[in-house]
């Protein structure tokens, strides 16, 4: 069961059991160059998994890019921490740690998210996204493939990619950009 949070929290907490071992988890978590349902079908672009490296969460076709950010820590398989700013919004960068424990029956994943401005947008969405990316990521893992309801709102994002702001063409947002 997902464990929620207050969506006006300073600190959303998302916390999950899936039913694999650690590995499994930081494995599918990590994955570089390939869709990523749990982030909402994009693909992470780095220039390599360590900190201080540049993070991008990419569309399929690399044309638009959703998420920007830098590796904070990365202690594998335990720990992956990143600053974390939307491209659509104007807000800052919060801070997005993954955490992993093996626990009885698999390993407990830990979604955190901080840093942000009170009421901002990105606040709002981090709320709803942390549900979705921590029930699709334990989907995922155990059985392959999302739960019916992520399936739909991924189908969805698709059926809208067309309205996607400009200002999210991943040519505004290199890998050598530094993001403030």
């Amino acid at each position: 069961m997902a464990e929620k949070n207050n969506a006006n929290a300073a600190k959303q907490v998302h916390r999950i059991v899936i039913q694999a071992p650690i590995q499994d988890v930081w494995d599918t978590l990590t994955k570089e160059g390939e869709v990523l349902p749990f982030f909402f079908n994009s693909v992470l672009h780095t220039t390599t998994l360590a900190p201080g490296a540049p993070i991008r969460m990419r569309t399929v076709d690399e044309k638009y890019t959703g998420v920007v950010g830098e590796v904070l820590e990365l202690k594998p398989p335990h720990l992956y921490s990143m600053t974390f700013k939307f491209t659509n919004f104007d807000d800052p960068p919060c801070k997005i740690t993954h955490e992993l424990k093996e626990v009885e029956g698999g390993t407990e994943y830990t979604l955190t998210s901080e840093q942000f401005v009170p009421g901002s947008k990105t606040q709002k969405q981090m709320q709803q996204g942390g549900s979705f990316i921590t029930k699709t990521l334990k989907g995922i893992v155990e059985t392959g493939k999302a739960p019916l309801s992520s399936r739909m709102i991924l189908a969805m994002i698709s059926l809208f990619a067309w309205t996607t702001p400009k200002q999210c063409r991943s040519e505004h947002w290199p890998l050598d950009m530094k993001i403030q």
